[in-house]
């Protein structure tokens, strides 16, 4: 519904990776190579699926990745997502490059939330999200570690994608054939990045490229002080996002991070880098019981939460399975994807047998290749 729904640059952008896009493609199949090995004659008729996630408490293992510039995919963007993960009782994470401000965020969301934050060249920048979202009464931030450049991401390129979205000779066409798309996108009002336009005024003089005004930003000399200078400044529970070994995850938690994020970007930055999923086991016996480890990349099922749980995350996050929702059908599309997720895995943890997330363990996974257990 979502590639319908969009001109085929903004359905690329949403649904592309970088380079030849084994990265992306890997992180969902990856799930495959997982059985679930279920118990049985076990009580299941009440299923305990709540958690804690950033010290905050969640229905279900599952949060909402944070991903930029969400108005392109539906007018009511970021906040529209809020509203569903509201109603599903789960934490939603805002975007530095999204384009809802992120007090306009807090105060229509009572709900637990997460900012994702970068250190920028212009440390002062990074400082004052900071204090910004101490003041709006955000609960944690994520630290996105993994972009000192942009991916390549070659979809993007061919069609020409910039901020704002612009028409080009190539992609005039696929924008003609949306006009409920095109029309409000480039007859409403001004696109750009709500959360730093204002210091940063990156799109003044024009539409410019992703990657011109990633490269222009972002510090390519951030290293593990950086890590410890956010966590004092900070003060509150923050994971590291884009960790994808043991080494990292431990230097993580060593920096001050109440957690890490193992992701390599939705297959979107290194093209050929690990699967989350394969990652989730080493990490947790890296760092130990207490941190939150969250499986980002890959989730398309309901069984796939209970397999990265039963491996050691303490939970999942996504981002274009919600963004798929949000294109289709706004609010209402968002809740039905979640809703899909949230009767899936509570389907799956029945039928393994498992009445509480709290029991899940390696015994009720194992490799399928080999068919040995993981424990």
């Amino acid at each position: 519904m979502a590639r319908k729904r969009l001109p085929r640059p903004i359905f690329d952008y949403i649904d592309g990776g970088a380079d030849d896009e084994v990265s992306l493609r890997r992180n969902v199949s990856a799930f495959s190579n997982y059985e679930l090995v279920p118990d049985v004659l076990n009580d299941v008729s009440t299923i305990q699926t709540g958690t804690t996630l950033f010290g905050q408490p969640s229905r279900w293992p599952l949060m909402l990745a944070p991903t930029g510039l969400t108005r392109m995919f539906h007018g009511h963007a970021e906040l529209a997502v809020a509203r569903a993960a509201a109603r599903h009782g789960i934490l939603y994470s805002l975007s530095t490059m999204g384009t809802t401000r992120l007090e306009d965020l807090a105060q229509a969301f009572a709900g637990p939330k997460v900012f994702q934050i970068y250190i920028f060249k212009d440390r002062g920048l990074t400082a004052e999200f900071v204090a910004r979202c101490r003041d709006a009464g955000f609960h944690g931030l994520a630290l996105t570690v993994d972009t000192p450049v942009a991916g390549n991401r070659e979809r993007d390129r061919r069609s020409g994608l910039s901020l704002p979205p612009k028409l080009t000779l190539k992609s005039l066409l696929s924008f003609a054939r949306h006009p409920a798309w095109s029309l409000p996108a480039l007859t409403g009002s001004k696109f750009d990045l709500a959360n730093v336009s204002h210091k940063i005024d990156a799109l003044a003089s024009g539409p410019m490229s992703l990657f011109d005004y990633i490269g222009g930003q972002f510090d390519r000399s951030v290293g593990w002080r950086d890590v410890e200078w956010l966590a004092r400044e900070w003060n509150g529970p923050l994971a590291i996002k884009g960790v994808m070994t043991p080494e990292d995850a431990r230097g993580s938690i060593a920096s001050g991070a109440t957690g890490v994020m193992v992701s390599n970007h939705g297959g979107r930055q290194l093209d050929g880098a690990p699967t989350p999923i394969d990652q989730i086991a080493a990490v947790r016996d890296a760092v130990g019981d207490a941190p939150d480890v969250i499986c980002d990349g890959g989730i398309r099922r309901g069984s796939d939460v209970a397999k990265a749980l039963a491996l050691g995350a303490t939970a999942c996050s996504i981002g274009r399975p919600y963004l798929y929702g949000l294109a289709a059908g706004g609010e209402a599309g968002v809740d039905r994807a979640l809703t899909l997720l949230t009767e899936e895995f509570e389907r799956t943890l029945t039928l393994a047998g498992v009445n509480d997330i709290a029991a899940l363990s390696r015994r009720h996974v194992r490799v399928r290749e080999n068919g040995g257990d993981l424990a």
